[in-house]
């Protein structure tokens, strides 16, 4: 039986597609240790925003849920956030978010998940000198976010503590 050259094609892609797939349903899927313990800290200076929210706030809540998909419970995470440069308005009460914003009617949507990420378990901190640069107060910043002196010398210390570092934000 004599084959055209398109037949072969169409067999070797066939089996081609055949032996992918089959590779694919046979190779293990890579996840974390559950009874591991995490430690993470998130470098987040941008205003950015991702759903409506801070986007380095928006992936860190994102991290916990990867984690719970593979066994890892929130006890097992210690997560640190630290907050500087422009990001640091997004851990403003409504009044002083209004005034930094120039707004009068803003609200910071941050709010909500700030409180959600503290009653996980994370550790929310903000930059000292740039509250202190844009005039803000302790009584400014939202309850439970903890104030550290500066956000770099914050970050060098929990990478030396061990912290795995996550920037970009």
């Amino acid at each position: 039986m004599k084959r055209t050259a398109l037949t072969w094609l169409a067999i070797l892609l066939a089996a081609t597609t055949t032996a992918a797939t089959a590779t694919a349903a046979e190779r293990p899927m890579v996840v974390v240790e559950a009874d591991a313990r995490y430690r993470v800290v998130y470098d987040i200076r941008s205003d950015k925003l991702d759903a409506g929210i801070a986007k380095g706030l928006y992936y860190a809540r994102g991290l916990y849920e990867a984690y719970r998909k593979q066994g890892v419970t929130p006890d097992r995470i210690d997560a640190r956030l630290v907050l500087h440069g422009d990001a640091a308005v997004m851990l403003l009460r409504d009044e002083a978010y209004q005034n930094a914003t120039g707004d009068p009617f803003a609200v910071n949507t941050n709010a909500k998940i700030v409180q959600d990420l503290i009653d996980l378990g994370v550790n929310v901190e903000i930059c000292h000198s740039s509250m202190r640069s844009k005039g803000w107060k302790p009584a400014d910043v939202l309850p439970g976010v903890a104030i550290v002196h500066d956000g770099y010398t914050r970050l060098i210390k929990l990478q030396n503590d061990g912290y795995a570092y996550i920037g970009g934000f």
